[in-house]
């Protein structure tokens, strides 16, 4: 092993001291900066009594090829106990184009499930009971659409739009921050989400209406802080947005989700909910003036860190999962996906996926842990972590107001460039070995275990463009131009979308052309490098 000189910083870049004591938390006011499990700030957790009275939810995260294939494993994971679903769209169906475009050849269903019209959306939940399972969707600037098709497919079964829970990330900001399935530019997005809101609020109130994601910004590159700063700081843009669009805070604030990452960096990572928890709290009473306890609430789902996944020696991946998902439990998350050990190398096997469940049932029903509803209240160190990653977020939040907002700050390239800066000092230290990760830049081995790797049926592409195609050469097309001309004349107004995509999806629209009639509209967004 090659010599080096320790590090003692978190990721973020936080000394580390060698021990903590009292007066390392001094200055902290228990009552206003802690308080009591589910009470204000709720640094300690959203609920009095956390797991003791319901665990989080086992939501993994699955979808790839087909909707019938798809359909199977959602199955497969709610027999061997996953209490939610969590669904992955391939890249045509998160970009607006529908699976005969000629810029979705090569990605049709390879990242997630290939979705087209109601069809493909019926078979996807074939057998599912809507109005029982709890559903997430990961899906951004066609979340309107993903989400109709949902609630249309449901109208058809005959259940009450109320009896529906679920999630739609519908996170655009992020999306030019770090990911880049945008289609519109940002103004006609923000509208998309606000009137998602205004639709859900009336029609489907049980519904997440947006999941404000710093997963994604901490899998570009982001450090502990500044996915908290950047989540945050968008979360600030939409609620504006919505307070702008008509909406009292506290009539659409409790529907607010979030979603994050978790990283190795234990403390910090444990850290970093409790201090994103308080900041929330904070932000909603003291900057938009909400009233309502559950418009404080920072409710988050966590997915383990996709970007810590090694193709070397991908076993060891295990013990990466297990660290992570303990520290996003004791963090206080409300549901959790665990990352499969071979993702790195392939979409998940059906046996990696089930260990993946498997190491959250084990955390949940062996370790101990869902006893004790905050285990590290009071903590030196956890309690001094928490208030710096609170004091360094909230300055790079007073940066982003400077600069105009998230949405102003976006477009003159403040977080990506920030971003970029720490994925750069990050590969820099793992090239010198200041950062180890084990199989890669040290420990490495030239064996291993055998891993047996999913494989894509290369057939699905093939056939769900000869879905689609009959789906055209059967509909009612003159019901289906009315349906689209309408939802062109919503979109030159200020007709709600949501129900025009509604509408839309009902005469058997494609999502590839509900996209095109907002194009047509909004234009389509160009990223200023």
């Amino acid at each position: 092993m090659s010599q080096r000189k320790a590090s003692f910083q978190t990721d973020a870049g936080i000394e580390i001291k060698g021990s903590y004591g009292p007066e390392d938390i001094a200055k902290l006011d228990y009552s206003s900066a802690l308080g009591d499990p589910g009470h204000y700030p709720y640094t300690r957790g959203v609920q009095e009594t956390m797991y003791r009275g319901r665990l989080w939810t086992m939501r993994q995260y699955a979808g790839f090829g087909t909707a019938s294939e798809s359909n199977e494993r959602y199955k497969y994971l709610l027999e061997q106990g996953s209490k939610g679903l969590s669904v992955a769209f391939d890249l045509p169906t998160q970009m607006g184009r529908d699976s005969d475009h000629e810029l979705s050849q090569g990605e049709i269903g390879k990242v997630g499930v290939a979705i087209d019209s109601i069809e493909d959306m019926r078979v996807l939940f074939d057998g599912i009971p809507l109005d029982k399972v709890s559903t997430s969707m990961t899906i951004n600037s066609t979340a309107a659409t993903l989400l109709s098709l949902y609630v249309a497919v449901a109208d058809e079964r005959g259940l009450a739009r109320s009896s529906l829970s679920g999630t739609i990330q519908n996170d655009i900001l992020k999306e030019y921050i770090a990911r880049g399935t945008y289609i519109y530019p940002p103004a006609a997005s923000m509208r998309l989400i606000t009137d998602t809101f205004l639709f859900c609020n009336k029609e489907v109130p049980r519904w997440n209406t947006i999941s404000i994601s710093g997963y994604h910004i901490r899998e570009a590159g982001s450090d502990a802080v500044q996915e908290v700063a950047f989540t945050l700081s968008n979360g600030i843009a939409y609620v504006q947005a919505a307070i702008d669009a008509g909406l009292e805070v506290d009539e659409f604030a409790p529907r607010l989700a979030f979603f994050f990452n978790v990283h190795n960096n234990f403390l910090e990572e444990v850290a970093k909910f409790r201090a994103a928890r308080r900041m929330w709290a904070h932000i909603m009473r003291e900057r938009f003036g909400a009233k309502d306890p559950k418009s404080l609430l920072l409710r988050f789902h966590t997915q383990t860190a996709g970007v810590t996944l090694q193709a070397e020696q991908p076993l060891v991946n295990v013990p990466r999962v297990t660290l992570q998902a303990l520290a996003a439990v004791l963090g206080g998350t409300q549901s959790l996906h665990t990352n499969s050990y071979d993702e790195a190398l392939a979409l998940p096997s059906e046996h990696s996926a089930t260990l993946a469940l498997r190491t959250q049932q084990v955390i949940a029903h062996e370790s101990g842990v869902a006893a004790f509803i905050d285990p590290f209240a009071g903590s030196y160190a956890v309690e001094a972590l928490t208030d710096e990653i609170e004091k360094l977020a909230n300055q790079y939040i007073t940066k982003i107001d400077d600069l105009g907002g998230a949405t102003r700050a976006i477009e003159q390239g403040y977080q990506q460039h920030e971003i970029e800066r720490r994925a750069y000092e990050h590969q820099l230290a793992v090239e010198r070995k200041e950062r180890i990760v084990v199989g890669t830049n040290e420990f490495r081995s030239d064996g291993g275990a055998h891993v047996d790797l999913a494989k894509a049926n290369e057939d699905n592409a093939r056939q769900q463009v000869e879905r689609l195609r009959a789906l055209r050469s059967r509909r009612d097309q003159a019901e289906t131009d009315r349906a689209l001309r309408a939802l062109a004349d919503r979109s030159k107004g200020d007709g709600n979308l949501v129900e025009g995509i509604l509408g839309a999806v009902v005469a058997l629209a494609t999502v590839g052309e509900i996209a095109d009639v907002m194009r047509e509209t909004f234009g389509a967004h160009q990223q200023q490098l």
